[in-house]
């Protein structure tokens, strides 16, 4: 009663500081080396206890009464910088930060640095880009989104794979931005490999609960990943050389302190170095009477670029772009007998294009925004082609058949955000977003050419679904609000609509986080929020391929729609530390699945392929990190539980997920064993995902017209009624480092699955042949576990300069 009558008395001293004359100091938080802007740098006063943090864009603002102030400016991994004023005028001040080059000043950054419990938003979780890039990863490939598999709430799809299963959620239902544009499809080679290139990346945010209003059209999590803008003062660069890639990255000033640019690529090149091969063993098995000419192959590349320009004190303008490819490619000829040709044709291609202009604007030294121009587009299509010629006494004939298939979403957007920075007890965001959406549900080319002695046929049709366009808009309003020193609450409302030709739908989501301080700095959290997703995503729910497809809400499938309440503690401990324990419940509506028995390959609409129905998960998250020092690093633990509901599925009644997982556990540590030399390690373990296998056989009787035999009929009364074993796997890696006059370098060398773990990536039942002594041979049916990696060592090489 005591401490609440206090907060309230700070409460009212506080308003009745501010109704007396007051001034504002705002400007940028920027890399002292780079002039990168710093994002959600910390700014605090000392004799009024207030503060507020930089933006996307390392604007601050904050608004004091007429005094002497001492501002402090943290950033972890920078020195603090702290600067004392007479505030009798509003004024502007950049600040620039220098990071940090030794332990002691790290730690002394961490004192100053915000706090997991004085922040309103809970289940939320950064990880520093240079973590990441010491995390073990499969064949050395540095790769952000297996590094947030290893974070309580997230799991992956399987084994080496890139997909996010977020609080029971399907990777669809993940909002994936980079530099504000979503990215359809986040995988390379099948889901093995994401498509980041952490050489271009700034920062990486992950959101799984208690979404503030301005977020939307997902149901699971929020990834926020910014691209690097620049180094405006020099030139520099990096680059890696590994097992199955290499990467280059090159940033620079275009005019020193007020353009800036960088690009970066990645390519695979198991392709080029295959090919001799490939072209010899086809030429091994030439004969007399026959050749053999062709190649096949597969790569992926990614090309990050992105150019800033300061045009003024108030203005900005940012533009950056990504595109990424992956291709399968077979292509075989066969020559034989007085130059007959036999030609196979095989192609398979997925890839992604985004791009943002942005112009951020400084209207008053409290308003700041951001409006944005958006492009993103995922296509995938695949090509399958035969060709045959008969030259045979003189009279060509000709075969030839070609069919290929077409899907994808492409979409433009403008999106407008304001932040206002009244007092330092309040930030208010508010803005809107409209997106055109053109989806393409999946489109054949047929094409035929048949030559016979010199009279030629030609068929060439496209049939399939037609384009379809929509759409797709939301509004949103949220205040950041410091009610007392103890009590915080960030709360917002997010509308948001889809419009077809034929139907509309909207939908009001009201979100709210609330942080409470308890004695002995303990925090307590608690939230809300309702969330809706009108883009609809097809998968056949097996191993994550690219041909899954992305469809739009129509009249006849409704928009998905989920609500989520979470609690929990954190509280930052001493030595660097800081822990939280979080519980959830979600409830999702309207989830979109095929049909029993449906295909992608299908000329019937998609609408008549799919069903729609419910799904729940539930659970308890724990989290300890350490942030600072020589040794980094943390364990998360998720008890959790994901079911599913269709009508028409497993009798109507609730199953378990497939990624269902009912405990998941994940350690991460990056030791600094000197300036040379760092090792890292991590082991993970889960239980194992949920299969579908019949419960029994039962003998059948049939008849044919030669006679009478006996089949089985297998008898399935649950869906994911059995387990494949708990899977659980060991990667290490250790990084010598020689800092040179003009360049840094790296080799890394590690393994993936260290012991060697056969971990389960799929089950089959088959039969199985046995001899008894008298060499009789029965048959039985046995449950074969198939694994896919086992120890895989890796070295690369990394250059900085």
């Amino acid at each position: 009663m005591k401490q609440t009558s206090m907060s309230i008395l700070l409460c009212l001293m506080v308003q009745m500081i501010f109704s007396q004359e007051s001034y504002t100091i705002s400007g940028y938080i920027e890399d002292e080396q780079s002039r990168e802007a710093l994002i959600s740098a910390n700014v605090f006063e000392g004799k009024s206890k207030l503060g507020t943090v930089s933006n996307l864009y390392g604007f601050y603002s904050i608004t004091l009464p007429k005094d002497s102030v001492y501002l402090s400016f943290s950033y972890i991994g920078y020195q603090s910088k702290v600067i004392g004023i007479y505030l009798d005028k509003d004024i502007s001040i950049d600040i620039k930060l220098n990071s940090s080059t030794t332990l002691k000043q790290v730690e002394i950054v961490a004192e100053n640095s915000v706090k997991i419990e004085e922040d309103s938003q809970m289940s939320s979780i950064e990880v520093p880009i240079q973590q990441i890039k010491k995390i073990p990863a499969l064949l050395g490939e540095v790769d952000v989104l297996k590094t947030l598999q290893l974070l309580p709430g997230v799991q992956s799809g399987g084994e080496g794979q890139s997909g996010l299963y977020v609080r029971g959620g399907s990777p669809d239902q993940n909002l994936i931005l980079l530099d504000g544009v979503p990215v359809y499809n986040a995988n390379h080679l099948f889901g093995f490999f994401s498509v980041f290139n952490a050489d271009a990346i700034k920062d990486v945010k992950l959101t799984k609960g208690g979404f503030p209003a301005r977020y939307g059209g997902r149901l699971s999590s929020v990834l926020e990943i910014n691209m690097k803008e620049g180094n405006k003062q020099e030139f520099h660069g990096s680059g890696a050389i590994g097992l199955i890639s290499s990467k280059l990255s090159i940033e620079g000033p275009i005019l020193k302190n007020k353009a800036s640019f960088i690009v970066s690529g990645r390519r695979t090149y198991i392709d080029l170095l295959a090919r001799p091969i490939i072209k010899a063993s086809l030429k091994a098995q030439d004969t007399e009477s026959r050749s053999t000419n062709g190649n096949l192959g597969y790569y992926f590349y990614d090309l990050n670029a992105k150019v800033n320009y300061k045009i003024s004190d108030k203005d900005k303008l940012y533009l950056s772009a990504y595109t990424g490819d992956d291709k399968f490619y077979v292509d075989i000829t066969e020559t034989f007998e007085e130059n007959n040709k036999d030609r196979i044709q095989t192609e398979l291609g997925w890839g992604n294009f985004t791009s943002a202009l942005r112009w951020n604007h400084l209207w008053t030294n409290k308003l700041f925004s951001n409006l944005t121009a958006t492009y993103t587009k995922y296509n995938f299509g695949t090509l399958l082609g035969s060709e045959f010629e008969n030259n045979a006494s003189g009279t060509m004939s000709k075969e030839a058949y070609l069919v290929s298939y077409d899907s994808g979403i492409r979409d433009f957007a403008l999106r407008l955000d304001f932040d206002y920075l009244p007092t330092p007890n309040h930030f208010i965001r508010f803005g809107g977003l409209a997106i055109q959406h053109q989806f393409n549900p999946g489109e054949f080319n047929l094409r035929s050419e048949t030559n016979f002695g010199g009279t030629n046929a030609i068929l060439d049709t496209i049939f399939g679904q037609t384009l379809v366009n929509a759409l797709e808009y939301n509004v949103f309003i949220e205040d950041d609000y410091k009610i007392t020193p103890s009590l915080k609450v960030n709360a917002g409302l997010h509308f948001s609509g889809f419009n077809l030709k034929e139907q509309g739908y909207t939908s009001l989501q009201p979100r709210i986080s609330v942080r409470q301080l308890l004695p002995g700095k303990v925090a307590l959290k608690a939230s809300y929020a309702i969330m809706r997703q009108y883009t609809q995503f097809l998968t056949n729910e097996n191993i994550g391929l690219p041909w899954d497809q992305w469809l739009p809400t129509t009249k006849n499938v409704l928009p998905q729609d989920s609500w989520q309440a979470a609690i929990g503690f954190a509280k930052t401990l001493n030595g660097g530390y800081e822990v939280s324990l979080e519980g959830y419940y979600k409830e999702m509506d309207n989830l979109i699945s095929y049909r029993e028995g449906a295909s992608l390959f299908s000329l019937e609409s998609w609408e008549n392929l799919v069903t729609q129905g419910k799904g729940r998960s539930y659970g308890a998250e724990l989290f300890l990190q350490k942030k600072q020092g020589k040794f980094t690093g943390w364990i998360g633990y998720t008890l959790s539980w994901s079911e599913r509901q269709f009508e028409d599925k497993n009798f109507g009644a609730w199953y378990p997920f497939k990624y269902d997982r009912r405990h998941d556990l994940s350690l991460v540590g990056i030791y600094e064993l000197s300036e040379r030399i760092n090792i890292a390690a991590t082991w993970v373990y889960g239980t194992g995902n949920a299969v579908t296998f019949a419960e029994s056989r039962i003998p059948l009787l049939q008849e044919q017209g030669f006679g009478e035999y006996v089949s089985t009929v297998d008898i399935f009364r649950n869906r994911n009624n059995f387990r494949q074993e708990a899977y659980h796997r060991l990667d290490v890696n250790v990084d010598f480092i020689k800092q040179k006059k003009r360049h840094k370098r790296i080799w890394s060398v590690g393994a993936y699955n260290a012991y060697s773990r056969k971990n389960p990536f799929f089950l089959n039942l088959e039969e199985d042949f046995e001899t008894d002594a008298n060499g009789n041979v029965s048959t039985k049916t046995v449950l074969k576990q198939y694994s896919l990696f086992p120890i895989i060592p890796s070295v690369s090489y990394r250059f900085e300069f």
